[in-house]
C-alpha cells in the first residue's frame, strides 16, 4: 500500500496554497496533491483574478484574513520580480443614488474600523489631501483605505468615463488584480521543488476507523490504488460537500454559477489604466417592446424585472491589449455544479447593457457587440459567505473551502492558516471565525440569525 503524510484533494488555488505552506514549514512531509483535471484547470483560472481588503462585519475577521493574505502575496511578488503581475489599481464603487452613497460611506467607515485603512473624503475643497491615482502596474508606495469622491465636478474630472448621473465614487485602494494562473503555478513549482507530488486522480472513497482517517482510495488512469494517509485536506472546490459526505459529514455550503465575458474593446471606451469599476445600483434594463416579447417567449421574464447592483468590469492585459472583462451576478442562486457549464447566450448582452448605465460610452456596442468569450465557475458559499478553514469532525481530516468568489485573494492567508491547524502551530485569534465548529456555538448561531444579508455589501 502506498503511503503519504498528507493527501490534498483538489489542485485549485486553495489546495495548491495548502501544499505550498505545508511544504514550506515541513519540507520532510510526504504530500500528495490529486485532482481529476490539470492544476488550476476547473475554476481558479477562470476567475476575475482580483483581490481586496474591503469586507463587511460583523467583526474584523475577514479584513484581517485578507490583509494577511495580501501581505503574503506582496512578499511573494517582491521575491519573484512580480512574475504574476500583481497591481494595485483599486476597486471603484460608483452610484447614482444618494441613499446608496450613504450606505457605501457607512461600509467604508466600518471597514476602516476593522483595519482596511482610513477614509479620505474628497468634496472638491482646497483643504482635501492630495489624491494619488493608482498606476497601471505595481503595488508599492500606494495608500490603503478608501478615497471617497462626493463632488460631481471632481468625479467627472477624475473618472470621465462614468455616467454624469454618478453622485459618489469610492476608490478602495488595497485592491487590484493579478494572474491567477501565474500565481498558482508558481506556488506549485515551489512546492514540487520541496517534494510535493501531483497526480491526476479522482478520490473514490475515504476509510475511517474509530473516527480516525486511515486511508483514501484513488482512481488513476488505468486503475485504482489505496493510499495510507494520516491527513486528508478537502480542497475540492465545488465538490467539497461530496468529499465531506465520504466521511459522513454534511457541510453548510451551496454553489452559485458565476460567468464572466471577455470582449475586445476596439473603440477604446475603457481606459487601459482604469481600476475595477463596480456599478452599485440595481437597475431595469431598457429593452424595446419587441425584445421584451422575445424574452417572455424564451422564458426569460426575470430579465424584465429589476436586477441587482454589482455589474462590474476591468481592463484585461497590458496597455496594448484591447480586452475587457465584464461580470454581473444578476441571477445568482443555489445550483448543483455541472461541468461543462450550462450555456446562457444572453449573458454577454445583459452584462453589457447593465454596464452601459455606468459607462455610457459602451453604448457604441449596442447595435453590435464584438464577439465575446464566456467562461466561469461556481462560487461555493456558506450562509454568511465566510470560508471554512480548519479541522473536520473526523480526526486527521481538514477543510479549506467555501472561498466564495475570493479564492485567489484569500488563498495565501487561508493556506497558511490551514497549515497552522494541521501542524499544531499557534493560531491567530481570528481563526475560529472560519472553522466548521463555529455553527455549533450558540453565540454564533444568534449572530448568524441577526446577520441577515448584510454580508452582500
Amino acid at each position: 500500500m502506498a503511503t503519504a503524510d498528507v493527501v490534498i484533494c483538489g489542485a485549485g488555488i486553495a489546495g495548491i496554497s495548502a501544499a505550498y505552506h505545508l511544504s514550506l514549514r515541513q519540507p520532510s512531509l510526504r504530500i500528495l496533491v490529486i485532482d481529476r483535471a490539470a492544476p488550476l484547470g476547473l475554476t481558479s483560472d477562470k476567475s476575475t483574478e482580483a483581490y481586496r481588503n474591503w469586507w463587511p462585519g460583523p467583526d474584523d475577521a475577514m479584513v484581517r484574513l485578507m490583509n494577511r493574505s495580501i501581505d503574503l502575496l506582496e512578499e511573494l511578488a517582491r521575491s519573484g520580480e512580480n512574475a504574476f503581475r500583481m497591481n494595485r489599481r483599486g476597486y471603484l464603487y460608483a452610484t447614482a443614488d444618494p441613499s446608496r452613497a450613504e450606505q457605501l460611506l457607512q461600509a467604508a467607515e466600518q471597514a476602516a474600523r476593522y483595519g482596511a485603512g482610513p477614509v479620505r473624503r474628497r468634496a472638491g475643497s482646497p483643504s482635501d489631501s492630495p489624491y494619488l491615482p493608482s498606476p497601471p502596474e505595481g503595488f508599492d508606495g500606494l495608500p490603503d483605505g478608501v478615497d471617497v469622491f462626493l463632488d460631481p465636478q471632481e468625479i467627472r474630472r477624475r473618472f470621465p468615463y462614468l455616467s454624469e448621473r454618478t453622485v459618489a465614487v469610492l476608490h478602495v485602494r488595497r485592491c487590484g488584480w493579478l494572474s491567477a494562473y501565474g500565481l498558482g503555478m508558481g506556488l506549485l513549482e515551489q512546492a514540487r521543488a520541496r517534494g510535493v507530488v501531483f497526480r491526476t486522480a479522482a478520490l473514490q472513497a475515504v476509510a475511517v476507523r474509530g473516527n480516525r482517517l486511515q486511508a483514501v482510495r484513488l482512481a488513476f488512469p488505468g486503475g485504482e490504488e489505496t493510499v495510507s494517509a494520516g491527513c486528508l485536506v478537502n480542497a475540492a472546490g465545488p465538490f467539497v460537500a461530496d468529499v465531506a459526505r465520504m466521511m459522513g459529514v454534511e457541510l453548510p455550503v451551496f454553489c452559485e454559477l458565476h460567468r464572466k465575458a471577455m470582449f475586445p474593446d476596439v473603440e477604446r471606451v475603457i481606459p487601459r489604466d482604469a481600476p475595477l469599476v463596480i456599478w452599485a445600483d440595481p437597475q431595469r434594463l431598457p429593452w424595446s417592446e419587441e425584445e421584451r416579447e422575445l424574452l417572455r417567449e424564451m422564458g426569460r421574464s426575470e430579465l424584465l424585472e429589476e436586477l441587482p447592483g454589482g455589474a462590474h468590469l476591468r481592463p484585461e492585459g497590458g496597455a496594448e491589449s484591447p480586452y475587457v472583462l465584464m461580470l454581473w451576478p444578476y441571477a445568482a442562486q443555489p445550483v448543483e455544479p455541472i461541468f461543462p457549464l450550462p450555456e446562457d447566450p444572453l449573458f454577454p448582452e445583459v452584462v453589457l447593457r447593465g454596464l452601459m448605465t455606468a459607462i455610457p460610452g459602451l453604448q457604441v456596442y449596442r447595435a453590435r457587440m464584438p464577439r465575446p468569450v464566456v467562461d466561469g465557475g461556481y462560487y461555493v458559499r456558506t450562509p454568511e459567505n465566510r470560508p471554512l478553514i480548519g479541522p473536520m469532525p473526523v480526526e486527521g481530516a481538514y477543510l479549506i473551502g467555501a472561498l466564495s468568489g475570493f479564492g485567489i485573494m484569500a488563498a495565501m492567508g487561508a493556506g497558511e492558516l490551514l497549515a497552522a491547524h494541521i501542524l499544531g502551530e499557534p493560531l491567530p485569534d481570528y481563526a475560529s471565525a472560519f472553522t466548521l465548529d463555529r455553527y455549533e456555538r450558540p453565540d454564533y448561531r444568534t449572530r448568524l440569525n441577526a446577520w441577515g444579508e448584510t454580508w452582500q455589501l
